[in-house]
């Protein structure tokens, strides 16, 4: 139950992650600044949530 609360938790992290790389896209100019922002956040929100997402469907739920 545990990995499941944390392949959960991963995956939100990720779609905010996602969200704000593309919020930054949309919004920004082309500073060097905000285009390494947008690359860092784009990354480590795909990475989280492709990480959370395969953490929710490796796990097994034990019968009680």
């Amino acid at each position: 139950m545990e990995k499941r609360v944390l392949g959960i938790i991963l995956s939100l992290l990720g779609v905010v992650g996602l969200i704000y790389a593309g919020i930054n896209f949309m919004n920004g100019g082309a500073g060097e600044k905000n285009i390494k922002t947008i690359i860092f956040a784009g990354l480590l929100g795909a990475i989280f949530f492709y990480a959370g997402i395969r953490l929710v469907s490796n796990t097994k739920d034990k019968e009680t």
